[in-house]
């Protein structure tokens, strides 16, 4: 249909280094041929662990009935109250799927942004706000 200037792999020839890297997603060059597990795979994975945890400690806040969630506007109270949980759902997937696209340095990021949201529930749960 369209040519672009690519011939087509063979399966029956051996691969070489060249026709590999023509097989490796633009967005991860690895260093080896065999690369197991990317970068990418890493940083989107740490990301829906410390997502789940985030989400935990989301809703552990909201069920506290702390007067400073009682203290929030009415339009987040859309939903049922739990238009804050669909925000931390549009962060986690925004930050996945920019992970998956070639930024595994957000992993790091978003770490820091549970460690932050941690704190901040901790604050909140222990009642020392």
């Amino acid at each position: 249909m369209f040519d672009f200037g690519v011939k087509p792999l063979d399966w029956r020839s051996p691969l070489t280094i060249k026709d590999t890297n023509r097989l490796i997603n633009r967005a991860f060059h690895s260093t080896s041929v065999y690369a197991i597990v990317s970068p990418m795979t890493w940083a989107v994975a740490i990301i829906a662990v410390l997502g789940v945890l985030n989400f935990a400690m989301h809703r552990a806040v909201l069920e506290r009935g702390h007067p400073l969630v009682e203290q929030m506007p009415e339009f987040l109270e859309l939903l049922g109250g739990r238009l804050t949980l669909v925000a931390e759902f549009a962060v986690l997937l925004f930050a996945m799927l920019l992970a998956a696209n070639g930024w595994s340095e957000l992993a790091w990021a978003y770490l820091a942004y549970s460690v932050l949201n941690g704190m901040a529930a901790w604050l909140i749960v222990s009642g020392r706000v």
